[in-house]
């Protein structure tokens, strides 16, 4: 995989092929315009696939090692299953966390606002791809993905995560009884006020999170991206009303 793609960011900490798609360089036109890389929105079917040949093109992995998610904002947490076929292969279930030890495979999940987090064991060799969205934040699905790496031999305190581009406080106005619920749960620092509003730091929430799962500071990346913020690089569904593409968000199996 090349350092840098017009396709995709990626994190300074990762040791492995990886990135956050951005909407950069694909096929698809309208609000989802270009690079749509989810078939859950009104977008052709081939358009989708093309974008996503040219995802895998880019990243220098098969598109048939490909795994995806059926996505429900819960805290399940599936095994990347079967060999490569040739084909696009359809979701693995429903889940919102998916890893694989299989080399050569990659995980991915998809957002267009919600925290993407990539996992890394790079001792065990283990990758893992979680879609913490406000409610698999609060059911706390990332430290389900590293309860479950930590089943299979994974020491946390080695894991290493980047947490992607997502809807950042600047822009994430939330109801009075959410932000109460998440500072509950999380404490007073991951709701702000500004205007009289509270916005929620959903990255915060899921950045302590993994501290509390056991991983150290030095091993998360909290990327500055805000999905919201910048329009011209990234799908928002807040900011467009729910028309908009979806981003991958990928880790490859390759060590």
């Amino acid at each position: 995989m090349s350092a840098s793609s017009p396709l995709f960011v990626t994190s300074r900490l990762l040791p492995v092929p990886h990135g956050f798609a951005t909407r950069l360089g694909g096929v698809s036109e309208g609000p989802y315009a270009s690079l749509n890389l989810g078939f859950s929105v009104d977008d052709l079917p081939e358009r989708v696939e093309e974008n996503l040949r040219r995802l895998a093109e880019a990243v220098g992995a098969p598109l048939d090692t490909l795994h995806r998610l059926n996505q429900v904002h819960g805290d399940r947490v599936l095994e990347a299953g079967g060999e490569g076929s040739g084909v696009l292969r359809p979701a693995e279930g429903e889940a919102d966390a998916l890893w694989t030890a299989r080399p050569g495979h990659w995980v991915a999940v998809g957002t267009a606002d919600c925290v993407p987090v990539l996992l890394v064991d790079p001792d065990g060799r283990r990758v893992a791809a979680v879609h913490s969205g406000w409610r698999g934040t609060e059911a706390r699905i990332v430290a389900r993905a590293v309860e479950t790496l930590v089943a299979r031999g994974s020491r946390p305190e080695r894991l290493l995560a980047a947490v992607g581009p997502s809807i950042r406080r600047c822009c994430y106005v939330v109801s009075e009884e959410l932000a109460a619920r998440f500072s509950a749960l999380f404490g007073p620092e991951v709701v702000a006020r500004e205007g009289g509003a509270p916005r929620l730091d959903l990255a915060r929430a899921v950045r302590d999170t993994l501290l509390g799962s056991g991983l150290g500071e030095a091993g998360i990346d909290v990327l500055p991206h805000c999905t919201a913020c910048d329009e011209g690089r990234f799908f928002s569904h807040r900011r467009d009303s729910g028309r908009t593409g979806r981003h991958l968000n990928f880790v490859v199996h390759q060590f």
